[in-house]
Formats: structure tokens, C-alpha cells, sequence
């Protein structure tokens, strides 16, 4: 009989922050990890859309990981100056 082998949260946990670390997704980035019975909540911040990826990649790599649930947004750019329209530098 095959027995599958049980991570502790914590034990994911610490993993899963050691991996995201190791990412490239960048210091602008904010994203931090909760578990609970295995399953991982990725929440915080990135600037580009393609720093998601690399974040998930990360958690799903862990064992013990059932299910990953994303709750990272995106930092809505500000597209306008500090300078009202028709405002001058």
C-alpha cells in the first residue's frame, strides 16, 4: 500500500517562501503565502502581469500543495501626471 507522504503547513509554508525568493519576479513585488491544509493563498502585489506566472510556478513545486487559490493583483498604474490637464511642468 502506497502511504502519501504528509507536509505540515508550516513546513509548505517555509518552502514555498524559500522558492519565492529565489524567483525573478522582482523587488517591486509583494507577495505573500498563507497555508492551510495544504492549500496555499498567494496574495500582495506585482507591477507586470508576467511576474503571476513564476509566483505560481513557485507554490505549485512544493509537495504537499493540494490546491493553489490566486488572490495577487495587479498595481494599477498611474497613467496621470501630477499635473491637471492643460497644467504646464
Amino acid at each position: 500500500m502506497l502511504h502519501k507522504r504528509f507536509e505540515s503547513d508550516k513546513t509548505i509554508l517555509k518552502k514555498i517562501n524559500q522558492r519565492l525568493s529565489r524567483t525573478s519576479i522582482g523587488s517591486q513585488s509583494q507577495i505573500t503565502a498563507t497555508v492551510r491544509n495544504g492549500q496555499v493563498t498567494l496574495s500582495g502585489s506585482i507591477q507586470y502581469e508576467n511576474q503571476r506566472r513564476p509566483a505560481m510556478r513557485a507554490a505549485n513545486g512544493v509537495e504537499g500543495v493540494s490546491r493553489i487559490v490566486d488572490q495577487i493583483k495587479l498595481k494599477s498604474r498611474d497613467v496621470h501626471r501630477k499635473y491637471p490637464c492643460g497644467g504646464k511642468k
